[in-house]
């Protein structure tokens, strides 16, 4: 058990503690997906809870499985929102990106206050981390309507995370990122003049 208390600078502390475990578990594959899920959880307790508000991050390996936990002393639990919020910074952007990652995740009250959960898969066929994320834009980007919408103060930061777990998957697949990226950056500079 991790506790911390809710500010911007535990954050990165949380994401510490995740890498040093999961690196002592042997579980490094999911070390990415466990510190971003660690991050929005922690990130939620600010916003929702308060800051400065105990709570604690719990971490397990079981049965292929990493699960993470964050408590905190608020009785109110998140709602499962509409698809079509997501573009809004009160919305639950991070619940949805948490549902998208995980195997599973949920939320129950407890006899101090409310603990939300998400495990992630060990398994590579069940990993939805870079390369899965990646498989999913490409497909996205095929179908028509494909287009995800961006809020436009966040969109130099999602384009440069869908380059990245582009690259992450071309490697996987055999491919040549650098190569890729060159020859990517050509391509916009050609068509852009």
């Amino acid at each position: 058990m991790v506790p911390f208390e809710a500010a911007p600078a535990q954050l990165s502390e949380l994401r510490r503690a995740v890498r040093s475990q999961l690196g002592c578990w042997g579980a490094s594959a999911v070390t990415e997906e466990a510190e971003l899920v660690a991050t929005e959880l922690g990130a939620n307790v600010i916003k929702h809870v308060g800051r400065d508000a105990a709570a604690s991050l719990v971490l397990e390996l079981r049965e292929g499985r990493v699960r993470l936990e964050v408590h905190d002393r608020s009785r109110v639990l998140p709602t499962p929102l509409a698809e079509a919020c997501v573009d809004s910074d009160e919305c639950g952007r991070g619940l949805h990106l948490i549902a998208a990652m995980a195997h599973d995740w949920g939320s129950a009250r407890t006899a101090t206050g409310k603990v939300i959960w998400c495990e992630l898969s060990l398994k590579p066929a069940e990993c939805t981390g870079r390369i899965g994320r990646a498989a999913a834009v490409l497909s996205a980007y095929r179908q028509p309507g494909g287009t995800p919408r961006l809020d436009p103060a966040a969109l130099d930061e999602t384009v440069t995370d869908v380059i990245t777990d582009l690259l992450h998957w071309l490697a996987v697949q055999g491919g040549d990122p650098d190569g890729a990226l060159g020859r990517a950056q050509m391509h916009y500079e050609a068509e852009a003049a």
